[in-house]
């Protein structure tokens, strides 16, 4: 394991019912193959040594011996492999008959899970076989050969197998029907301190069940912030009365990670992450472990996890899908349009004010304005887009901030500043031929002072163009751009605004699509530098880098807390034949570096409706302190 990654797998062999010597040989066959594939955790199906359906061949001695010699077997022959087993079988205990879970690793029974809630379905009794694990006391048990002691191991419900090499891995065992119950065993386990949850299952198959069982995998997971792996009996199992399908799933946190088709059998894999987990719960101060129970440990050789069962997308932020890509970009503009509307109801403002530059950011703020008003039933006219040339803009985008506010119907006002940034650099002695930093600001904050003394002339508010990047790399002048009275885009980051945009033009016609296709096409820029040969002069991502791996580093290191050696191993992952690592490392050490040493502008953001995950307002969402040293990222960093 390493960056709290482990591959794990879900087994179904293809069984014969009754003949335990075969289906141990399948059983070891599958481990070795799943530890070629570098997986360290496989499950297998319920009773899988016997077959599920044995039926009163149960209540024979010759099958139960044979099952405890097919558990020897398959520990004998997996005892080289880097990896637990979770095999199913019957085992007796006090003169009764348990159906069980066995954990194996290095070629020993660490111990027995019995199942705890039986079903008695009319087509198949399982309680005239078995006896419910739920009221046992734990207890020891001598498992016994056809020739020798194999094993004095634990039996009880309440135990995890905690990994002593790696405090992540923590595993907790039911058996099939104990997830379908009200409070199913691994919520307890979870509780206890279980991060993956093997279930090894017989589920038969009927129309319907399969999403009825995958709906009941994920939410699982997703409640308890745990790994899920869920194996199922298939082929070989009796087909007398009931039909098995073999559907293996895994999922972690609330999402299907891999799922095996129906009747096939096979192995699944999928990669866990389980640094992600830990970090989930630790979010999520409600999650409360307890002490009870029994922890059996084990040992794991290091072995890397080599990440090809699990994706990550370029675009974290983005859905993949188009449909469901669409609805979010709807539910995001309902979003920010209700916080708006809100906002402008309760403070009684006659108009809205927008510095419109013809840029992305500032287009999907008046798309948000246009909308809230709208839902507000508000004559568009109320909306008042300033557009302010100075000395970098240009007539690409000045013209598309014209068509925008005519298309939409909103009230145009042009305010030329360079008068009055002219003025000002000489009231301040700034040269205009030195194009420092001062030169950039001193324009930004003026239009910034315009815009103020505009909505107070017209009784209205200033709405915030910002968005979530530029609010992370600090990419804003301090009391300038930085600056409104409700930042709408506060927490759209730059890669969902082009999504976002795109959407609208998508459902829009005519002039208004054309001007919107535009500005997605327009190089992102503050054009606070004078243009060259009339084009666009200061590319935003040519200074501070690109976008899409800047809200990549963003979503990883907030969003789950990654340290920047596990951000750059997956960014390079995402990023494979696009960017080269040297320049993933380079624009991470701009990132962290401009991360934490622009938390002074965010720590007095203006307001701003919160529609993801991830947000940083200083209110509630992300509170750091201004003189945070960044030292321990950067090293980090800068060792990769």
């Amino acid at each position: 394991m390493k960056d709290g990654f482990i591959k794990a797998a879900a087994a179904t062999p293809a069984l014969r019912v009754a003949d335990c010597a075969y289906n141990a040989q399948e059983i070891a066959n599958q481990a070795r193959l799943a530890a070629e594939k570098g997986a360290q955790i496989v499950v297998f199906p319920e009773l899988c040594l016997t077959g599920y359906t044995c039926g009163d061949l149960f209540l024979q001695e010759t099958l139960l011996m044979g099952a405890v010699d097919a558990l020897d077997t398959v520990c004998s022959e997996t005892a080289e492999l880097p990896l637990i087993a979770v095999v199913g079988l019957p085992v007796r205990s006090r003169g009764k008959l348990y159906n069980c879970a066995a954990v194996l690793c290095g070629g020993e029974v660490l111990g027995l899970v019995p199942k705890q809630y039986l079903p008695n379905y009319s087509e198949f009794y399982e309680q005239r076989h078995f006896v419910s694990g739920r009221e046992m006391e734990a207890c020891t048990v001598t498992l016994y050969g056809r020739s020798a002691v194999i094993a004095d191991v634990s039996l009880a419900c309440d135990q995890l197998f905690a990994c002593e090499d790696f405090p992540e891995l923590t595993l907790g065992v039911e058996i099939c029907e104990d997830l379908w119950i009200a409070t199913p065993p691994s919520t307890k386990l979870a509780q206890m301190g279980a991060t993956v949850i093997a279930n090894l299952s017989a589920s038969d198959e009927i129309v319907g069940k399969a999403a009825y069982r995958r709906d009941l995998v994920k939410s699982q997971s997703g409640r308890l912030l745990c790994a899920y792996v869920y194996a199922d009996a298939g082929f070989g199992e009796s087909t007398q009365d009931l039909v098995f399908a073999g559907h293996d799933m895994i999922a972690e946190n609330g999402t299907l990670l891999r799922e095996s088709g129906l009747f096939e059998s096979g192995i699944i894999y999928a990669d866990l992450d389980l640094q992600r987990l830990l970090h989930e719960r630790q979010r999520m101060n409600t999650f409360e472990t307890v002490d009870e129970g029994w922890r059996i440990g084990f040992s794991l050789p290091a072995v890397e996890c080599d990440l090809t069962d699990r994706l990550f997308p370029r675009m974290p932020f983005v859905p993949s899908d188009k449909a469901r890509r669409d609805e979010r970009c709807e539910e995001i503009l309902t979003l920010q349009a209700t916080g708006l509307a809100t906002r402008l109801r309760h403070t009684h403002a006659k108009s809205a004010i927008i510095g419109l530059s013809g840029g992305l950011d500032s287009t999907l703020a008046l798309i948000v304005m246009v909308h809230a008003f709208d839902m507000l039933g508000l004559d568009r006219k109320g909306i008042r887009a300033v557009t302010m040339p100075c000395f970098g803009t240009t007539a690409r985008t000045k013209g598309n901030a014209e068509k925008l506010a005519d298309a939409y119907g909103v009230t145009l006002q042009t305010v030329d500043i360079k008068a009055a940034v002219d003025q000002h650099f000489s009231d301040i002695e700034q040269s205009k031929d030195e194009h420092s930093v001062t030169y950039e600001n001193g324009q930004a904050r003026m239009r910034t002072l315009v815009l103020m003394n505009l909505a107070n002339k017209h009784g209205g508010m200033v709405v915030g163009t910002g968005d979530l990047s530029e609010l992370a790399l600090g990419w804003a002048t301090y009391n300038g751009d930085h600056m409104s009275m409700y930042g709408v885009n506060s927490s759209i980051p730059k890669t969902l605004v082009r999504h976002l945009t795109a959407y609208e033009a998508e459902r829009t016609e005519g002039e208004l699509s054309a001007v919107l296709r535009d500005v997605l096409d327009t190089p992102v820029s503050p054009e606070l530098l004078p243009p060259k040969d009339g084009e666009i002069s200061q590319c935003t991502e040519e200074l501070v880098g690109p976008y899409e791996l800047h809200d990549f580093f963003l979503y990883y290191l907030l969003r789950f807390g990654y340290p920047p050696r596990k951000v750059f191993r997956v960014a390079k992952r995402a990023f494979d034949g696009v960017y080269e690592p040297e320049i993933i490392k380079q624009w991470l050490l701009v990132f962290l570096r401009r991360f934490f040493s622009q938390q002074f502008k965010r720590s007095c953001l203006p307001d701003g409706p919160k529609v993801g995950s991830i947000t940083l307002s200083p209110r509630g969402d992300w509170r750091m302190p201004t003189d945070a040293c960044a030292a321990l990222w950067l090293d980090e960093a800068e060792r990769l």
